[in-house]
């Protein structure tokens, strides 16, 4: 028996190969249609919107040997947009067709309750009888997988009993219930990716490949138990641990922190004189000691890239590609993902630079200073393109393959006579908060290049131009709290969290666990981000995850 995966030439297939290596299977890649004959055991690793995955198989001569291959009874194991390529059709690519093995179609999430796209760590429910072990296919019921994704074959056995016949597992997501895994006889399917769901993905992963090469195909459960609606689901709150890369003086990449954006030590006597970058650790080591804690995401910022062509920063490129080798958990890298220019003139799309990150093991790319741009073009437009980094990119790999990235600072103005285009947006100072903001008012304003220059766009107007654009999730940062321990700003949230309908991430500013609490407690935000009190182990991931769990708060456990 020969296992084999699919590269169908779009998106992160190298997080699964990594995988596969750290189980210790021998695998070849199916590149060309003439390999589909030497395969015995496929996985198909799938990233990004239906139509580019239907369309680079076909380009590549590869869909009809697919179907040929799941049709002969050999195991299939498709992974994310691989299970759902099964299905007739999916509503995000109206007029593009699957496969059609599993004759009923993919839905939109209802964001009227809840974020979309789903994204973060979740509970799947076996609806086999657990009498044979091998019918579970390595799931558990305690454990969390990772998902992200913004549609679905909803569970429904009156309304889709299509969809119902072939769920193996479901997943309940706000009021939805959707199916997380399909299992019929040599077919497999998870919607979640077990790639980046840590050691309970591993297990799956493990649990069906030595199944397959061993020729026990599992049979199909003769009666599955109905699954109705719960009051609450098994969605997590999620703990990201971010990395600033950049080059110190002597041009070794390290991890580093600013305060407000300021990464170099202060020196005396001199005034204004800047020491040395402040290092706070090597990327790989850290991400996997972080990987290893229980962070649920790694989010690697490299803050210099704006100063290099990015396809040509090869160390930065080493440096994913050396994590993804050890993080199973997802990662998002940032910086220098836009529309560059090579030094030779060679011109280099930012869908390319996105490529490249997915290529050697990233998630998910951020975007920051290109966002502002593109959301000002938009304003002055009145519409849409199709030509920035963030359209680009979530049309070839999905929105909840970009992330946008706010810098806002505050910018305190008097409310008795501000007449500006974002008087709607003014906050107050409370009179029992701050004695600094006693009195005042104040108005969100996004930042380019690190924070060195200030736009006139807000903080919700970038916001909702990004989600407009194609964005799948805000990481929300603010200057004024970047590194000073105060808490995060609650009031800067709750505004993005009230006027956009994907994630958000709320970062800056954390110095307890006593500031995640809070920040959940009194926002409806999905997920929360630290960087410099885990880098100098002030407070660890543990310590927020388990002050979190006693709080009520559901949390992913290693």
């Amino acid at each position: 028996m020969t296992l084999f995966l699919l590269d169908h030439g779009a998106g992160n297939v190298q997080s699964l190969a990594n995988s596969i290596k750290r189980l210790g299977y021998p695998f070849s890649w199916i590149t060309i249609p003439e390999d589909f004959q030497k395969a015995t055991v496929l996985i198909f690793p799938g990233q990004g919107a239906f139509h580019t995955a239907i369309e680079c198989l076909t380009a590549r001569g590869l869909l009809h040997p697919l179907l040929d291959y799941v049709n002969s009874g050999k195991p299939y194991f498709g992974i994310c947009i691989g299970m759902q390529v099964l299905f007739a059709s999916s509503a995000e690519s109206p007029s593009v067709r699957g496969l059609g093995i599993i004759p009923c179609d993919i839905v939109r999430f209802d964001d009227t309750d809840k974020a979309v796209p789903h994204m973060g760590w979740n509970t799947a429910e076996c609806l086999d009888p657990p009498s044979d072990p091998r019918s579970t296919e390595g799931l558990s019921a305690t454990s969390h997988y990772y998902f992200v994704h913004s549609y679905c074959a909803i569970y429904d056995p009156e309304r889709n009993p299509v969809a119902a016949e072939w769920a193996h597992s479901v997943t309940q997501y706000g009021n939805e219930v959707f199916v997380s895994t399909v299992r019929q006889g040599n077919v497999f399917g998870a919607q979640f990716h077990p790639e980046k769901s840590g050691p309970a993905g591993l297990a799956i992963l493990d649990a069906w490949i030595k199944q397959s090469l061993a020729g026990r195909v599992s049979t199909t459960a003769a009666t599955r138990v109905p699954r109705l609606p719960k009051p609450v689901d098994g969605f997590t709150k999620r703990i990201i641990a971010c990395m600033d890369v950049r080059a110190n003086d002597e041009g070794d990449l390290v991890v580093t922190k600013g305060d407000q954006y300021d990464v170099r030590e202060k020196t005396a006597p001199k005034v204004n004189a800047a020491g040395a970058v402040r290092n706070l650790g090597k990327p790989v080591a850290l991400a996997s000691k972080y990987f290893e804690s229980g962070a649920d995401e790694l989010c690697l910022l490299n803050i210099t890239s704006f100063r290099n062509s990015p396809l040509h920063d090869q160390p930065m490129l080493a440096v994913v590609r050396a994590a993804a080798e050890h993080v199973f958990v997802p990662l998002t890298i940032g910086g220098g993902i836009k529309d560059t220019v090579d030094p030779d003139g060679t011109k280099r799309p930012a869908v390319e630079v996105a490529g490249a990150y997915f290529r050697v093991g990233a998630d998910k790319v951020s975007i920051g200073s290109e966002a502002v741009y593109a959301v000002e073009k938009l304003r002055a437009a009145g519409s849409v393109d199709g030509t920035s980094a963030i359209e680009t990119i979530s049309k070839m790999y999905g929105r909840q393959a970009v992330v946008v990235s706010i810098d806002p600072r505050r910018v305190y103005v008097d409310p008795s006579t501000y007449d500006g285009p974002y008087k709607d947006e003014l906050v107050y100072g409370k009179d029992d908060g701050p004695m600094a903001e006693r009195g005042k008012a104040w108005l969100y304003q996004c930042t380019v290049s690190g924070g060195r220059e200030t736009r006139l766009v807000s903080a919700v107007e970038l916001a909702k131009g990004a989600q407009t654009l194609g964005a799948g999730e805000i990481l929300l940062n603010s200057i004024d709290r970047d590194g000073t321990g105060l808490g995060f700003d609650h009031d800067l949230v709750r505004m993005i969290k009230s006027a956009v309908t994907i994630p958000v991430v709320a970062s800056s500013g954390a110095g307890t666990t006593k500031h995640f609490v809070d920040i959940f407690r009194e926002t409806n935000v999905e997920s929360a981000l630290a960087a410099g009190i885990f880098h100098r182990d002030e407070v660890s991931i543990r310590d927020v995850k388990a002050a979190l769990q006693r709080e009520g708060f559901n949390t992913r456990v290693i």
